[in-house]
């Protein structure tokens, strides 16, 4: 079965990959573009937790992860609709990349003992994991 001119396969590799882009890139590059303001409110919300002293540090990497994370996916995008090889395992590693970054996010907010905000994160987790086995078929 095809829809808009695509297996179904397909298509859903592209709508997973198409979100995660979107998801990370926005989230990336409003903490490269708004960095100060993020920085504070990370030292803001990790005072009280064992990170206090490491937020500093671990904004550049949460920062590029994210990015990364987000880009690889539009490449994997932009692969999937021409049809390259190469697409499949682009558009995993930017799924991968996400997950890792959900997971460095996850870790910091129960730490922060922000349940709510952990619990927000599963979804995201759940799609990136999901959208991971979908390029295994």
């Amino acid at each position: 079965m095809t829809l808009l001119g695509f297996p179904v396969l397909v298509l859903a590799k592209i709508l997973f990959a198409a979100f995660n882009g979107i998801l990370f890139t926005q989230s990336g590059l409003d903490k490269v573009f708004h960095y100060q303001g993020n920085l504070d409110y990370f030292k803001d919300h990790f005072k009280k937790s064992p990170l206090a002293s490491s937020v500093g540090a671990l904004m550049p990497t949460i920062t590029f992860l994210e990015t990364s994370a987000g880009l690889v996916s539009l490449v994997g995008v932009v692969l999937l609709l021409i049809g390259s090889d190469l697409a499949n395992v682009v558009a995993a590693s930017g799924m991968c990349l996400g997950g890792v970054s959900l997971v460095c996010l996850f870790f910091g907010q129960r730490l922060a003992q922000d349940y709510a905000g952990a619990a927000s994160l599963v979804p995201y987790f759940l799609m990136a994991a999901g959208g991971l086995v979908l390029y295994t078929l």
